[in-house]
């Protein structure tokens, strides 16, 4: 057994004693908050191999210091564990980088302008793009239908060459018409299950692509790439990983929660960690694209807890879409839109599927997570839960079953999660991100009651996960640790039902400690406790302390992944 597992089980004694193991790494004169009780905050570290070592003072740390220890002075800055993204998209994270970044547009105009300067450059293939919102745009696009824009300006910068943008949330997308053609999505092209092509008075399709019907043009985008060789193909598959990694590090990520992994995205993942080339720890779930009844001997088979020296896990199936998105008006609610009377959103994937998979994963041993961001997919998937859990007599708590996002709760079921066990994997970027228009889209009275309640779930005892949902969001931690402590709407001096605000040490554990529990992994990970692993983030500011509007200036100093210092600021 290698010396770093062996550090796994030492004992706790090493706290503080004055002589033993030699540390590779020490990080002293800092304040390292551990967020383990037992040890609080303390000035020193010491690592050996890929776990931690000892914590205390720096003078009782300096035993652990021999010739070969790296020593890091922090000259009294902040060090926490690693953050671990609770919920991303791990390979789309590596792929948005490749294409088009639309986040931060403030128009359609200005996206437009993006196309036309990527239609010229590129000679052949397709314009990818991700990041719009009109929500978030400061004019309103001359034609509009059903809230989005037409695609007509598309086609008149891109009249040959395909382009495809996904909207910032990833439940919708627009397309010029050489796209729709590529798809074959012409006047008599019916809805997918699922999904919606929108059309205007005269049924003409706008381009725009809901839910499922995004699947249309993306399987026209695969057919494009049908002439790559499997060696470009595994190529351009490791560059998206690369990218997500070299990202997820440069903001203190050690560890991702990957959100719906094909079969053959966790093969890469597994070789590459096997092969010390993945770059961060990853604890991916199985896409529901792959869960059917035929599948059970491959699920079987890719389960695995902790491979590759902690750097890969596979025990969960998720997130299983039960609904869409706010922002395009696809989450799935009890009641219909405010800006929208005859709507209440889509069920993207039929409950009685979804309760084929959640079946599969208890007989396999998944842990289960649905995507639920309207109140009535959040209840559909309480009462999915409740009644699995009493024909199986199971304890909901053991098993840990997510439900992805929970932004919109009917008040009758914000202590349900308690009850059953449920843990809330949640996003604080998305509530500032989408406070603008979460009191158009449902009114005052269902923000007030239940949108985004953190802070009420807690305190009912739910875990609370934390996460940017990447690349619908920048993989930005200390974003969504300011909104979880203010709910401020970005670029105003406002506040977004501020009552349900967490407090600084909550936030943090948000994003540590309570998604290691939601892995699974709350014994190798999550705080700065001997015998764990030595992930942490050394940061420029105390985020603990300084004023809120300091907390989005802090900036990543150091990322430590495994005892191994694998980023640092230039």
């Amino acid at each position: 057994m290698p010396f770093r597992r062996l550090l796994l089980v030492l004992p706790l004694l090493l706290v503080g004693c004055s002589s033993g193991p030699t540390a590779d790494l020490v990080l002293t004169d800092g304040k390292i908050v551990t967020l383990d009780n037992d040890h609080g905050t303390v000035e020193a570290l010491a690592a050996a191999g890929d776990t931690i070592l000892a914590v205390g003072s720096s003078a009782e740390v300096e035993a652990h210091t021999g010739p070969e220890t790296r020593v890091i002075d922090l000259e009294g800055r902040l060090a926490i564990p690693g953050f671990i993204e609770g919920h991303g998209h791990f390979m789309g994270m590596g792929a948005a980088q490749m294409q088009v970044s639309l986040l931060g547009t403030d128009s359609w105009a200005q996206v437009v302008t993006k196309v036309d300067s990527a239609a010229a450059a590129t000679t052949a293939g397709w314009v990818e793009g991700r990041g719009w919102h009109q929500e978030k745009w400061g004019a309103t696009p001359e034609r509009m239908v059903r809230g989005f824009p037409t695609n007509a300006q598309l086609n008149e910068v891109a009249p040959e060459t395909p382009v495809y943008l996904t909207h910032a949330s990833g439940h919708a997308a627009i397309a010029n018409d050489a796209a729709l053609d590529a798809a074959g999505i012409g006047p008599d092209t019916p809805d997918p299950d699922g999904g919606t092509i929108v059309r205007d008075a005269q049924g003409r399709a706008t381009g725009v692509l809901l839910e499922t019907a995004e699947g249309l043009v993306q399987t026209a985008i695969e057919a494009s790439r049908s002439d790559m060789s499997a060696a470009d193909r595994r190529a351009r598959r490791r560059k998206q990983v690369r990218l997500a990694a070299q990202a997820a590090l440069a903001n203190g990520v050690t560890s991702f929660q990957d959100q719906g992994a094909s079969f053959e995205t966790i093969e890469l993942y597994r070789t590459m960690a096997e092969n010390d080339e993945l770059g961060i720890r990853m604890y991916a779930m199985v896409s529901q694209n792959e869960v059917t009844s035929k599948t059970r001997d491959r699920l079987a088979a890719i389960r695995t807890v902790g491979a590759a020296d902690q750097h890969l896990t596979v025990r969960a199936i998720g997130e299983v879409t039960v609904d869409g998105a706010l922002g395009s008006r696809s989450a799935w609610m009890l009641e219909p839109y405010d800006d929208a009377p005859d709507d209440t959103g889509i069920n993207v994937t039929s409950m009685d599927r979804v309760r084929e998979m959640a079946e599969i994963a208890l007989e396999e041993d998944y842990q289960f997570a649905v995507h639920a961001i309207g109140d009535r997919a959040n209840r559909e998937s309480l009462d999915l839960f409740a009644s699995l859990f009493g024909q199986q007599d199971v304890d909901g708590e053991a098993l840990r079953w997510r439900i992805e996002h929970a932004q919109h709760l009917h008040p009758d079921d914000i202590l349900r999660f308690a009850d059953l066990g449920a843990i809330a994997s949640m996003q604080a970027i998305h509530a500032c991100s989408d406070a603008p228009y979460n009191y158009q889209r449902l009114g005052a009275e269902r923000v007030r009651e239940g949108a985004y309640p953190w802070k009420t779930l807690w305190e009912d005892g739910v875990v609370v996960g934390n996460g940017t949902d990447v690349p619908v969001e920048k993989i930005d931690p200390l974003a969504s640790y300011h909104c979880t402590v203010t709910r401020q709407v970005p670029g105003t001096d406002t506040t977004f039902t501020s009552s349900e605000t967490l407090s600084r040490r909550r936030a943090l554990l948000s994003y540590t400690a309570n998604n290691a529990h939601m892995a699974f992994e709350e014994n190798t990970k999550g705080t700065l406790t001997p015998g764990k692993l030595a992930d942490i983030a050394v940061l420029s500011r105390d985020i603990l302390t300084v004023p809120t509007d300091e907390i989005t200036d802090t900036e990543v100093v150091h990322t430590i992944l495994g005892g191994e210092v694998v980023y640092t600021r230039e």
